[in-house]
C-alpha cells in the first residue's frame, strides 16, 4: 500500500467517523428510530469490542494460531470465567492478564 493510499484511507475513515458521530450529536431532538433498530444498537459496542479483541486472540502475524500453548487464549478464557463468576470488570482484566503473564513468563508460552 502506497503512502498516498494510506493517507486517502485515513482521511476517508476520519470523514466517515465524523459523519456517523455528528448524525447523533447535531440534532436537538431525539431521532425517531424503529424499535428493532434501537434494540439492535444496544449490541453495537459489544460487537465492536469483539471485532477488535478476537483477531488479537486467535491470530499471530496475520495467521491463525496453530498451537494450544498460547497464553492469550488461556488468559481470555480465565477472564471470561472470572467475569461469569463475579461480574467485576476490573478483576476480570486483572485475572486474565495475570493468567496470561504467568503462562508467558512461567512456562514460556
Amino acid at each position: 500500500m502506497s503512502a498516498l493510499e494510506i493517507f486517502v484511507t485515513a482521511i476517508g475513515m476520519a470523514v466517515i467517523a465524523l459523519l456517523c458521530r455528528s448524525s447523533f450529536l447535531l440534532p436537538n431532538e431525539e431521532l425517531p428510530m424503529p424499535r428493532w433498530l434501537r434494540e439492535g444498537l444496544r449490541y453495537a459496542p459489544t460487537a465492536a469490542l469483539a471485532a477488535v479483541v478476537m483477531p488479537e486472540l486467535v491470530m499471530t502475524q496475520g495467521h491463525l494460531i496453530d498451537t494450544w500453548r498460547d497464553a492469550r487464549v488461556f488468559g481470555a478464557l480465565a477472564g471470561l470465567a472470572f467475569y461469569a463468576w463475579r461480574r467485576s470488570l476490573l478483576w476480570t482484566i486483572l485475572c486474565g492478564t495475570g493468567v496470561m503473564l504467568a503462562l508467558r513468563f512461567g512456562l514460556g508460552w
